[in-house]
């Protein structure tokens, strides 16, 4: 009986320690978490796969968007929750193990009632502590209670806070990049208006929302999954057309801000690799777009005005800048169920797009 004391009080010591490692490390600490051991990361792959293969069988835009918007709210809930019953079962393996120490002494359920109590500072619960270990768990279980409701509330402001200023420079961009947003998009509106200025500014907006977004991403993984609030938008769609404005820009486009596009391009690529982490780099190297699709590119710019390069010249230069983000991109968009845009997203149609360029004419 005795070893099946001990047995209990190292469970709840392994479940309280892993439980808070990774509240600690989801919650206090500002940088990328690390560590095999975590309860957050697995809760989240597979709460979601659940939801998202619930969300793809529902037909309608509007429904299934609303369905998988909900599920970044749902899962912070549910994250909160998994905190909570884990710390309530730790301390109450180790309070059960210490069963002599308490009066009455309780048998495993009411030691669960006796842990949930003191965490959630209910008061005693009829029984009282009467040795000095069961004292200092009841003790450190109070203040495990009080920190984790602190935790929460500024986990929630600076969920949020990050979120909307996310979104701001998503929303502004819909006026020059469209919805879904366009990297040609752009660059037809900025000669359309007249506006010399307006793919510089937005490369440096651009540059700063990445190395904003950077941070608070890898931070806190979560926030990937809180989905745009407008329809036919995405922050991840908004920063692929971004990224390929700029490298249209550097590749393709005379007498463009070439500098301003680099900098973007170079803190942006930089955000889709480290971003990819969060589902595993798929090491790859591919262009993610066909020949025909960079000739209709040019065509629309060309009509809008823009000076060209040489073709078969930039189409080479593109392809090999394009390929350091286009894989993790498209495969973050399918992780995350976004809205396909031109050339970004689901694209498993175009085969027969690819077919019907490559039919010969009669």
């Amino acid at each position: 009986m005795r070893f099946l004391s001990v047995l209990e009080l190292l469970l709840g010591i392994v479940v309280v320690g892993i439980t808070l490692f990774d509240l600690f490390q989801s919650v206090v600490l500002p940088r990328p978490a690390v560590g095999r051991i975590r309860l957050s990361p697995w809760l989240i792959r597979l709460s979601w796969a659940i939801w998202r293969r619930f969300g793809r069988l529902q037909w309608e835009n509007g429904r299934r968007e609303a369905i998988l918007g909900s599920y970044g709210p749902l899962a912070l809930l549910t994250l909160l929750g998994a905190w909570v019953l884990s710390l309530v079962l730790g301390y109450g393996l180790v309070l059960h193990s210490l069963g002599s120490q308490l009066s009455p002494a309780p048998d495993f359920g009411t030691a669960l009632y006796f842990s949930g109590a003191s965490l959630l500072t209910f008061g005693y619960a009829g029984f009282e502590a009467i040795g000095v270990p069961a004292r200092i768990v009841v003790l450190t279980e109070g203040a495990n209670g009080l920190a984790l409701v602190a935790l929460v509330v500024s986990l929630l402001f600076s969920l949020y806070a990050s979120f909307q200023q996310r979104e701001v420079l998503v929303i502004t961009t819909d006026a020059s990049a469209g919805a879904p947003p366009s990297g040609v998009t752009l660059l037809e509106n900025a000669a359309a208006l007249g506006m010399g200025d307006l793919l510089a500014d937005t490369f440096d907006a651009w540059k700063i929302w990445s190395a904003q977004v950077l941070d608070s991403h890898l931070a806190y993984p979560i926030l990937g999954y809180f989905r745009s609030s407008h329809d036919n938008e995405s922050w991840l769609s908004s920063l692929g057309a971004v990224l390929d404005a700029a490298t249209l820009v550097m590749t393709t486009v005379e007498g463009a801000p070439h500098g301003h596009a680099k900098l973007m391009y170079g803190v942006g690529t930089h955000l889709v690799e480290d971003l990819s982490q969060v589902i595993g780099p798929e090491h790859d190297h591919s262009v993610g777009i066909e020949r025909f699709e960079f000739d209709d590119a040019r065509e629309r710019l060309s009509a809008a005005g823009y000076e060209l390069r040489d073709a078969d010249l930039s189409w080479e230069r593109f392809s090999k800048m394009r390929s350091l983000y286009a894989v993790d991109l498209n495969a973050l968009a399918r992780h995350w169920e976004i809205p396909p845009s031109l050339w970004i997203g689901d694209r498993t149609l175009l085969a027969a797009h690819v077919a019907a360029h490559a039919r010969p004419a009669h």
